[in-house]
């Protein structure tokens, strides 16, 4: 692999720093080189190339806005032996402590620059998309379907499908007199998926797409690492709507049927459980 690195970034020198990372998906290593430090996400999946080229597309989205920090992408590149690497700016980085208020500052200004530029909706790259006129229709038949048909297909939860019946036919009732513009959205924002430089707060390993600013905020609020201030200064610049708490409620719906379709059962409870608060 580190011949392939070499020639491919035309650098004489590929040396390990030490410094590595990762999560469940890809492992991660830094590395200096002729014209400074990388680091370099490793995947061996047949899909990995189709992932990382997403996740380029998304940072470099990201990064055009001038809203909000992430790592500069570098090169996605096929390994001869099967499997992908994104090499990316190496980020000398740090758990969010000083900059929460930041990042609640900038990450809204994320969310209102396609309001500030009056941009069409654009498609997510890396999951399920078929074109729908409004958010509530992509929302409901792109996102939480696909999630209950996989968990259907591999579960055939009884429960899950007959409360799914029901709640499909309430949800425009939640966004009643709700006006949506389509922001790009990190896609993916939760507390280890944030972190901070010493000018700053850093996003990184996006999933990005055009909706509802209110989805980021669903998975923000499931593990912790957002404190109050962070809310605070988000919702100074985007106060929360009529019917906030139900909606947030819907969108860590998606992601608890996502996390029980790639992580098993321990989170069937959580699904569960929303949806029928959800039809109360």
């Amino acid at each position: 692999m580190e011949a392939k690195l070499k020639k491919e970034l035309g650098t004489a020198m590929l040396k390990s720093t030490g410094h590595s990372g990762g999560g469940c998906i890809s492992e991660g290593q830094s590395y200096d080189t002729d014209t400074g430090r990388v680091f370099v996400k490793i995947n061996h999946k047949s899909e990995a190339k189709q992932m990382f080229d997403g996740e380029m597309a998304s940072l470099e989205a990201i990064l055009k806005t001038d809203t909000i920090k992430v790592p500069k992408s570098v090169k996605v590149i096929e390994l001869d032996t099967g499997g992908c690497v994104f090499v990316m700016e190496h980020l000398d980085m740090r758990g969010l402590n000083k900059y929460s208020k930041h990042l609640g500052e900038q990450l809204a200004d994320l969310h209102l620059h396609n309001k500030r530029l009056m941009e069409t909706f654009e498609k997510e790259q890396q999951t399920r998309n078929e074109w729908q006129d409004d958010w509530v229709t992509f929302f409901s038949q792109q996102r939480l379907q696909h999630q209950l048909n996989m968990v259907e297909n591999s579960h055939g939860d009884r429960e899950a499908r007959e409360l799914w019946a029901k709640l499909q036919l309430k949800i425009p009732q939640f966004f009643t007199d709700v006006e949506i513009v389509p922001a790009l959205l990190h896609g993916d924002l939760w507390g280890g998926n944030v972190s901070e430089c010493t000018d700053g707060p850093v996003i990184f390993d996006p999933a990005s797409f055009y909706g509802h600013s209110e989805f980021e905020l669903g998975i923000a609020g499931m593990f912790g690492g957002f404190n109050r201030s962070f809310y605070s200064a988000y919702h100074e610049k985007i106060p929360k709507a009529p019917g906030f708490a139900e909606r947030n409620q819907l969108y860590q719906l998606y992601h608890y049927l996502n996390h029980w379709n790639h992580f098993g059962g321990g989170y069937r409870g959580s699904s569960i459980g929303i949806m029928k608060n959800l039809l109360k």
